[in-house]
């Protein structure tokens, strides 16, 4: 009698574990990565080639981390900005005056890692040509030239219409900002040196990609860099599996600087200061 009422149980118990197996199945989902090319097209600002401008250089840093503000799928190229389908769209606030992203609460990644996740159920369907991503911080590593010696540091850069920054550190070095600083300021601290800077690049000095400038245009000081499926991305409603899209960004000699002397190589110390810090282009993908 014992034997069968411990069998019974024990029947009863797998039976649970399987039905609770089967309520917690992931529902399809839509992931977001990001992708750094040092090798792909290097754009300007209408999304055509571009060369680094006379008496400027550049280099492709090695990043470390990037962080989006916005994401947004856009059906045509005449879909207008915040008049397609909105996936992401990071906290703001008005703690430094302005309405502005939270740096606090910015989600930075590295590439590969997963960016974004939510359940496809959530997203409009569609066809989808485009996408839009405004991107907020980025997070490299460049080389610098000081009195006949080369060094390697690593670059903070904000690149949001405005940021409201608490703090923020490189290495050791912390960054005490409590304001909101708009797009184009930086930070730099070299590694494993007792050096570190701050600044701000011109208004309107970050390139930012748009190929549909001429049908969809940007707003000025944002940094909504746009870009094209290679085929477009439709979405069913049915779908059974995850979809995830990659989003590709050049860094081909995205980091650019006024030069003093003229030998490429980034010398802070002698004037030469940094000019655009904006990512060159953007080719999105989709693997379902």
């Amino acid at each position: 009698m014992k034997k069968l009422v411990f069998t019974t149980f024990l029947l009863a118990s797998m039976i649970s574990l399987v039905s609770c197996s089967k309520d917690e199945v992931e529902e399809p989902m839509l992931i977001v990565k990001f992708n750094f090319d040092p090798n792909q097209v290097r754009l300007n600002g209408f999304g055509q080639p571009s060369t680094i401008p006379a008496g400027n250089a550049a280099q492709s840093p090695i990043f470390n981390t990037i962080s989006a503000h916005y994401l947004e799928l856009a059906p045509t190229s005449t879909t207008q900005l915040g008049q397609g389908e909105v996936v992401y769209h990071a906290p703001e606030t008005t703690l430094g005056g302005s309405n502005a992203i939270d740096f606090s609460q910015s989600k930075i990644v590295s590439q590969g890692e997963t960016f974004l996740k939510i359940p496809l159920s959530q997203i409009q369907s569609g066809n989808y040509e485009w996408l839009r991503v405004s991107l907020s911080y980025q997070n490299y590593k460049i080389n610098i030239h000081h009195q006949d010696v080369d060094y390697i540091g690593t670059l903070a850069s904000f690149v949001g219409f405005n940021t409201y920054i608490g703090s923020h550190s490189i290495g050791n070095n912390i960054f005490p900002i409590n304001a909101n600083r708009t797009q184009g300021y930086w930070a730099f601290a070299l590694n494993n040196q007792p050096y570190s800077s701050s600044g701000q690049a011109p208004a309107g000095a970050t390139t930012v990609p748009n190929p549909l400038a001429s049908t969809s245009p940007i707003p000025s000081g944002s940094c909504v860099v746009t870009g094209k499926f290679p085929e477009n991305l439709i979405i069913s409603g049915n779908e059974t599996q995850n979809i995830t899209i990659t989003l590709s960004l050049s860094i081909n000699n995205s980091f650019e600087w006024s030069e003093v002397t003229t030998d490429g190589k980034f010398e802070p110390s002698i004037g030469e200061n940094v000019v655009d810090m904006g990512l060159r282009g953007l080719i999105p993908s989709f693997v379902k």
